[in-house]
């Protein structure tokens, strides 16, 4: 049977150490996270979904040097955060926004900025529709959005990406993929042409292609049946929401302007900056303006 994989992540994996780092009780999983540098809490919720947070302390690093303390964590089932017998009862939206709850208090953090990448601007703001009093600021980063439209011109655009001899190539592990093989040559393969959708400069695409062989796919399928079965739409849920929010978006992205724009429309504060030449990683392809944008950002009052 033809399996449908939506990938929503991949975050550089750099050399990085944690201040602290610790694993919680959070209903029926266990919760992993780490914490870098000190000052107001910022939460980073990675891409995916089914993937770990390990190649996310890169930017946990570069917030924390603009004393910030800041937080990440593996979704439930991923990484260090382990989940007994992965199932459409126990991988849903709402237990992964129970999490993040457990998190806050369990950190004792009364407002707390949210930096979501990808999936993780998904998850961002479903968690801010439910929880809207704990939200210091947003972050948006790429995101999938605030409904599923993205659903309906993805594929496109990863093939817009891609010149004809790797979109052949990635079609021919793929279909390898789809009938069962998950051997490590073939999911190596597939991820070496497939990563070339997700930068602008195609150099740094070795550096996503290790991310992709990490994806728990079982995680990632679960949460993709669950966002389509709760019929995901926040877009109309924010008319109140006052505190400020920023939208990155790279303009060559798979994730187009369109919805970045619509992301932006929906939070009555908010700023919308797109970058040029730039992909799904703007701390890849645009890192210097990237990180200048988010500081800025954090520092308005």
């Amino acid at each position: 049977m033809k399996r449908t994989i939506i990938i929503l992540t991949i975050l550089t994996t750099f050399m990085s150490l944690a201040q602290s780092e610790n694993t919680i009780n959070a209903g029926n999983s266990k919760l992993h996270y780490k914490i870098f540098g000190s000052g107001k809490p910022i939460l980073v919720i990675n891409g995916g979904p089914g993937m770990n947070s390990d190649g996310f302390a890169f930017i946990a690093e570069e917030l924390s040097k603009m004393n910030y303390q800041t937080i990440i964590y593996d979704q439930r089932g991923t990484g260090k955060s382990t989940l007994e017998n992965p199932n459409n009862k126990n991988v849903t939206m709402d237990l992964m926004v129970d999490d993040i709850e457990t998190l806050r208090k369990h950190l004792k953090i009364d407002k707390w900025t949210i930096f979501g990448h990808s999936f993780g601007g998904i998850m961002e703001t479903y968690y801010a529709s439910k929880h809207p009093e704990t939200i210091d600021k947003l972050i948006f980063s790429s995101s999938g959005g605030v409904n599923m439209k993205f659903l309906t011109y993805l594929q496109e655009r990863l093939n817009n990406n891609l010149t004809q001899v790797e979109k052949d190539s990635l079609n021919v592990y793929q279909q390898k993929f789809n009938a069962g093989d998950n051997s490590i040559e073939t999911l190596k393969s597939r991820a070496k042409y497939l990563s070339n959708a997700y930068v602008y400069n195609k150099l740094n695409a070795p550096i996503i292609a290790k991310r992709l062989t990490q994806i728990n796919f079982k995680i990632n399928s679960l949460v993709i049946e669950n966002l389509q079965e709760i019929k995901f739409d926040c877009s109309k849920s924010f008319t109140n929401f006052k505190q400020p929010v920023l939208v990155l978006q790279g303009k060559n992205d798979i994730i187009s302007t369109e919805t970045a724009k619509e992301i932006a429309d929906s939070f009555p504060n908010s700023k919308l900056v797109l970058l040029e030449k730039c992909a799904h990683y703007g701390w890849l392809d645009s890192k210097e303006i990237y990180l200048k944008t988010i500081e800025e950002f954090l520092k308005q009052n």
